[in-house]
């Protein structure tokens, strides 16, 4: 289908940016990859009367360290991250998850800022982003504001981001020594949207007892899931075939999810208990230096 009718803006400076969302409103929307908001659009299932397209703003595009957290600005390309040397090596987690987002064609131009904004449960980067407990850099005429995570999704589709502010930057803090990420997915197809999916993030001691969990759920709830009974079931504990075991199950449990065309509400539950144990595994071999 065609779009219906909208007035394009094309800005050079953040600060136009900004003044232009203050300017026209809360049925202005921001197009950065534009992967989310133009197939919407043209099944009308959105129809923004203006649309405010930030990609000629330059310093956007960077993927850098500084004051202990990975900086990914607003322009950043899924593909980026997949080829970047600093995320491969440091952030695990995070390379996992944008090699399993839908296919290159759709990662060569999708944002993984933009696939926040979007505040699709169903998108990959949310359960991830929970699981590393990043935060979100927004700015508007006011000034930046830094959001968390947590309190980053309020909804189906819908953000803590007011209507004038534009998410110029995420910061995902620098894993510790002993740390490791896994995330993982089951989908029908490559590039579909996962049936269920895992993100973890531990850092264990020199014991091997666990001194941090972060557990992060796709699609299996209205808004993305912060697992936080698996979180506190983990942290002091040796993480053995028991509490892996153990902390699956509570992660099924504490999942949400519904009937629809990809399975019932109990078949993701199960593969949430499944992909939990196999993350866990995978991020635990990890942090002890594993391939």
């Amino acid at each position: 289908m065609i779009p219906r009718g909208f007035e394009y803006f094309a800005p050079r400076a953040l600060n136009e940016a900004v003044s232009l969302l203050q300017q026209l409103g809360p049925d202005a929307k921001i197009l950065s990859g534009g992967q989310s908001l133009i197939p919407m659009m043209k099944l009308r299932l959105a129809s923004p009367p203006y649309i405010v397209d930030i990609n000629r703003i330059p310093d956007l595009n960077y993927v850098s360290e500084a004051n202990g957290s990975l900086r990914i600005g607003a322009l950043v390309r899924e593909s980026d991250l997949e080829i970047s040397p600093l995320v491969g090596s440091g952030y695990r987690l995070l390379a996992d998850t944008t090699k399993v987002i839908a296919d290159p064609l759709v990662r060569n131009q999708a944002t993984v800022c933009g696939n926040l904004a979007h505040g699709d449960p169903a998108n990959d980067h949310p359960a991830t982003m929970l699981a590393l407990e990043a935060t979100i850099v927004a700015i508007s005429p006011r000034g930046e504001r830094e959001i968390s995570i947590r309190d980053f999704f309020t909804g189906l589709f819908s953000t803590a981001l007011q209507p004038d502010e534009i998410l110029k930057e995420i910061r995902v803090p620098t894993p510790p020594p002993r740390s490791g990420g896994a995330y993982l997915k089951m989908e029908r197809k490559v590039g579909d949207y996962a049936t269920a999916g895992v993100a973890v993030q531990i850092t264990l001691d020199e014991a091997g007892v666990c001194q941090r969990a972060g557990v992060g759920l796709t699609n299996v709830s209205f808004i993305p899931l912060k697992a936080a009974k698996v979180e506190d079931f983990l942290k002091g504990k040796p993480l053995d075939a028991a509490a892996i075991k153990q902390a699956s199950e509570i992660a099924a449990a504490e999942s949400q999810p519904m009937d629809d065309i990809r399975g019932s509400a109990d078949y993701k539950r199960d593969l949430v208990r499944v992909l939990t144990a196999r993350a866990l595994k995978q991020a635990i071999d990890r942090a002890k230096g594993g391939a």
